[in-house]
């Protein structure tokens, strides 16, 4: 039987020689004609040999001497294992590297091991801005992806710079969304000298989901090194730019041999402790002061893993006092705001339980739990059990809350199953949720849905959802689409040449998801899009132009066909090889409004409809750049006036342990035939700074004169160990205007002074 490393082998040596067909008939000057009729055929037998051995398992070496994890890689094992064969990814596909590397991989029964060689003629250059954990955007770095179940829709990510710092990621819906939360145990190690840098990693098979079957294990690898200052990317395997490296469906398969799954117990207990100072009223109601609370709090989290791919976490009283404070926004919409998840809980794994409509509008939204009205209720416990069994992705999530003030306490269920049908990007499931409190009220809905990849890059995506909710179900007119929700989606998946989208999505007035978010109600919205990408050649300053996108949509209200909205656009996005981006856009807006609508500093816009359009531009600067600028501006008109918005977006890596940065935006309002108007800004301030790898600090300082709220966010950490870590929380909100109030409210809103200790054991 022939191996499949050679296979493997004979695609690159394809592959080469389709690029120096290329260069030797430039040099000879065939014509046109002739030139594309061998390159076509060349192109043909490429193809071929791809297609036929693209999905060909290449065993990985197994090692049976102990490897020193120390960044070196130069024990006699690392030696004899062959390096990937590396292709140019970026700024130009299929060029040549700009600097040698060396990728190798090998696992033995308990680790999966990699060692990078990553050469540079010039090491000063190296770039290495931070220390903070998976913090490294625009450093050098070196990752992989493992597509562990190797079902080519979700994956883990784990990457290191030339300073050690680990990153890890969740990937899920073959890269179209992922948790960069996610943290595993595993261990790095880096060194820098005059020839490079160099990079051993050691992940436990304990700290992986995966399917062995006797013993052998089959999983989905693409493996990368980025030079930042060059805005390089070298990847195997030779993925093209059509999309993201981030892809799953798009990952090799490689063997593991006599690899079997380990079932550690993982215990992670906390202790957390503070003051909480909150403004109270005297017994008078004529002058406030602040009330001194002491909080204090154990709790304990638990995983198990029930197999190689089912795991079951348990928390009792979880606490998240080490969690980021939400970015202040201001609404200039008709509709709700859109906040993400940040809670360590939720997120984990989180990708299984997605069920998406059209924008932010989803059957399960994990804030939903423990957070109402902007105030946090506590979770008395709750599980979460999530892996496969047999052919289906399982997703199982209970928590129960406390009662606090007049709210009562709720148990949250949720329920997800999905499994592969038709071909390995095509999948079918459906998702049950429940809300449910000690008063009896109840929220009940169900969803369906699936994505079935038809021919090449076009999928279609189909998606269902129902509720149920004790009011509604008690109305005498209850009517059955009224409860639902639907989307019809036609999509071709690329990021080079042509592509489209055609959405059409539905929902009901008494669509109500009781764990679940959605910005507008009673709808029918139709979407489509059209754009073509060129990847530009060596000759050329440009790695990517889009000169045609077009998209557009109609939202009709349902009781009447009438349009609610209207949108037309058209975008032109300009990249560099360099890293830099711009983009230009012109746009038309419909909106018919059936009442006034509010804004901020008492400004109301009547009843009626406005057709307005508008021009927007934006640039980044290259990301490998130790101080960089991302501008965004926007002018036109805002209903029966005008908005304009400008954005500014600085970024300063002032050294390897200190990460400064900034945001301001200002949304300047008129409506000159009404002599009204606003300003709105929102400044925000980061700073992240890393002593080491095991200390960091981040600070976090927002303004909004909307909400008028100045807040801070202030979190010290200290990691002993894998996960043993320290945690030291300041929290104050300020109230900004006060003067209207009687009785005159506190400088102060709200402080406190968190801390927590978390310690892992394992058995």
């Amino acid at each position: 039987m022939s191996n499949p490393y050679h296979h493997y082998v004979i695609k690159q040596v394809v592959a080469s020689s389709r690029t120096h067909f290329d260069v030797l008939a430039k040099k000879i000057k065939l014509t046109r004609l002739l030139h594309t009729i061998i390159s076509s055929i060349v192109s043909i037998f490429f193809f071929s040999v791809n297609t036929i051995n693209a999905q060909t398992p290449i065993p990985l070496t197994r090692i049976t001497e102990t490897i020193k994890i120390d960044g070196l890689s130069n024990e006699p094992e690392w030696q004899n294992i062959p390096p990937l064969h590396l292709t140019m990814y970026k700024p130009t596909y299929q060029g040549e590297p700009t600097e040698k590397t060396e990728i190798r991989i090998a696992y033995d029964s308990d680790y999966f091991y990699c060692a990078a060689r990553c050469y540079d003629t010039t090491p000063s250059d190296i770039r290495v801005n931070s220390l903070y954990r998976d913090r490294a955007s625009e450093d050098d770095k070196f990752g992989i992806i493992l597509d562990t179940f190797n079902d080519k829709k979700s994956a883990l990510q784990f990457w290191t710079t030339p300073a050690g710092i680990r990153g890890d990621k969740a990937i899920y819906k073959d890269g179209k969304s992922d948790n960069k939360h996610w943290n595993t145990y595993w261990d790095v190690a880096a060194i820098q000298n005059e020839e490079g840098w160099f990079v051993e990693m050691r992940i436990p098979f304990s700290s992986l989901s995966f399917q062995d079957k006797n013993g052998r294990v089959v999983m989905g690898l693409i493996a990368y090194r980025d030079i930042a200052r060059k805005n390089e990317r070298l990847v195997f395997p030779a993925l093209s730019p059509e999309r993201g490296i981030d892809t799953p469906s798009r990952a090799h398969p490689v063997i593991f041999e006599q690899v079997h799954s380990q079932k550690p117990i993982y215990f992670t207990p906390y202790i957390v402790g503070g003051l909480e100072q909150k403004p109270t009223l005297n017994d008078a109601e004529t002058t406030y002061h602040l009330k001194d609370n002491f909080e204090r709090g154990v709790g304990l989290d638990i995983k198990y893993n029930f197999t190689s791919n089912l795991t079951l976490d348990t928390t009792l009283n979880p606490d998240f006092a080490q969690v980021e404070a939400d970015d202040q926004q201001v609404n200039l919409s008709r509709f709700s705001l859109f906040f993400p998840e940040k809670r360590q809980f939720f997120q984990e794994r989180s990708g299984i339980f997605s069920f998406n409509f059209v924008g932010r509008s989803r059957l399960f939204h994990s804030r939903r739990i423990g957070i109402q009205n902007d105030e946090q209720i506590p979770i008395l416990g709750g599980a979460r059990l999530v892996g496969r069994i047999g052919t289906w992705d399982l997703g199982f999530l209970d928590m129960q809350t406390a009662r606090k003030n007049k709210m009562p306490t709720e148990n949250f269920g949720v329920m997800r199953l999905r499994r592969q049908v038709l071909n390995s990007h095509s999948y079918a499931g459906f998702m049950l949720t429940n809300r449910v409190d000690e008063n009896g009220n109840y929220n009940f809905a169900y969803g369906i849905d699936g994505i079935f990849r038809l021919l090449g890059k076009e999928f279609l995506t189909l998606k269902w959802g129902q509720t149920f909710e004790d009011e509604i179900i008690q109305k005498q007119t209850f009517n059955f689409l009224d409860t639902s929700m639907f989307l019809i989606d036609l999509t071709r998946r690329t990021d080079v040449g042509f592509d489209y989208r055609l959405t059409a999505v539905r929902r009901g007035d008494d669509f109500l998801p009781g764990i679940g978010f959605t910005s507008r109600k009673d709808f029918t919205q139709l979407e489509g899009s059209l754009r073509y990408d060129w990847l530009m050649d060596k000759r050329t300053s440009f790695r990517q132009v889009s000169p045609l996108q077009f998209s557009g949509d109609v939202a009709l209200r349902n009781e009447d066909r009438s349009v609610e909205s209207a949108n037309a656009e058209y975008a032109i996005d300009l990249q560099w090889k360099s890293g830099a981006n711009a983009s230009m856009d012109l746009e038309m807006d419909y909106e018919d409004l059936k009442k006034d609508e509010d804004f901020p500093e008492g400004t109301i816009v009547p009843a009626g409809s406005y057709t307005t359009f508008e021009v927007k531009g934006g640039y980044d600067m290259p990301g490998g750049s130790l101080f960089r600028t991302d501008f965004g501006c926007s002018f036109g008109g805002f209903f029966d006036g005008w908005r304009l918005d400008l954005g500014v977006k600085p970024k300063w890596n002032v050294s390897r342990h200190l990460e400064m940065g900034s945001e301001y935006e200002i949304n300047v309002v008129r409506f000159p035939n009404r002599n009204q108007g606003f300003n709105a800004h929102v400044i925000r301030f980061r700073t992240r700074a890393a002593f080491n790898t095991k200390a960091s600090l981040n600070a976090f300082v927002q303004y909004s004169n909307v909400s008028d709220q100045f807040s801070t966010n202030i979190r010290f950490r200290y990691n002993f160990g894998e996960g043993k870590d320290l945690w030291l929380v300041y929290n104050e909100n300020l109230n900004t205007d006060r003067d209207d109030d009687i009785p005159r409210k506190l400088l102060t809103k709200s402080r406190t002074l968190l801390i927590k200790w978390t310690h892992t054991l394992s058995i």
